[in-house]
């Protein structure tokens, strides 16, 4: 099991969100590098980056993204407003391990497809999940889409992987949605990763018995309910 801490960067802060609420934003840190340089520190060696300004189309991080992305010793994934092939091209020449996309990855297919054949093994697809549907644009809309239809025609693509998140689970600390990981294992051969209200170390261990070979950890790592060494050592 891969444990990959989680930086939000909202307005340039390091932040967390519940189930995707914008207005709510509870911040950690005005300084996202800073927390990335003790993520290192302890021990991590991927770390995942989301711009939610860029997620929801109101602005962007990249100069806090790029600061970093300046380090060597961390593996990052950046997700957020990744939605057109120069985007990818950008941050993979910046020095990102990964990208991430959702909107584009639901709602342009070829798009998704073209970028996964141009770089394989260094585009991940995120299946964001509210109602058993895909959220797209920040999670602020939903696609009518089954969750197997996406999973099935992204599971031939040279992808790095998925990433899950459930939601409804995203930020409450109420343990991770497990019913759904469960259903995406058994609906595709694709490297898993889960986020979303894992809570305890045992619930890393609940995560990967349900299928997923990485988890993406926040909120729980931020309130203190684990330390991130202890985490790595599950």
């Amino acid at each position: 099991m891969v444990v990959i801490p989680a930086i939000d960067i909202l307005g340039g802060r390091c932040v967390r969100l519940v189930r995707g609420d914008f207005d709510h934003p509870k911040v950690y840190s005005d300084d996202p590098a800073e927390v990335a340089e003790e993520f290192a520190h302890a021990g991590a060696e991927h770390v995942h980056v989301v711009d939610l300004d860029a997620a929801r189309g109101s602005g962007d991080n990249r100069g806090v993204i790029q600061s970093i992305l300046r380090r060597k010793d961390l593996k990052v994934q950046v997700a957020g407003g990744v939605r057109t092939a120069q985007t990818v091209d950008h941050w993979l020449t910046a020095g990102a391990h990964a990208v991430v996309m959702g909107t584009a990855a639901v709602r342009d297919p070829r798009l998704l497809e073209r970028c996964a054949r141009s770089h394989p093994a260094q585009v991940l697809a995120a299946l964001d999940v509210r109602n058993n549907q895909a959220a797209v644009s920040g999670w602020t809309e939903t696609e009518p889409v089954m969750i197997g239809a996406l999973l099935g025609r992204w599971d031939g693509l040279p992808l790095a992987g998925a990433v899950l998140t459930s939601i409804e689970q995203d930020g409450t600390l109420g343990g991770p949605d497990l019913k759904t990981l469960a259903r995406a294992r058994a609906m595709t051969s694709l490297t898993l990763q889960y986020s979303g209200g894992v809570t305890s170390l045992e619930d890393i261990g609940r995560v990967a018995a349900a299928g997923a070979q990485a988890v993406i950890i926040g909120k729980a790592l931020y309130e203190g309910k684990f330390t991130l060494e202890q985490a790595l050592a599950t």
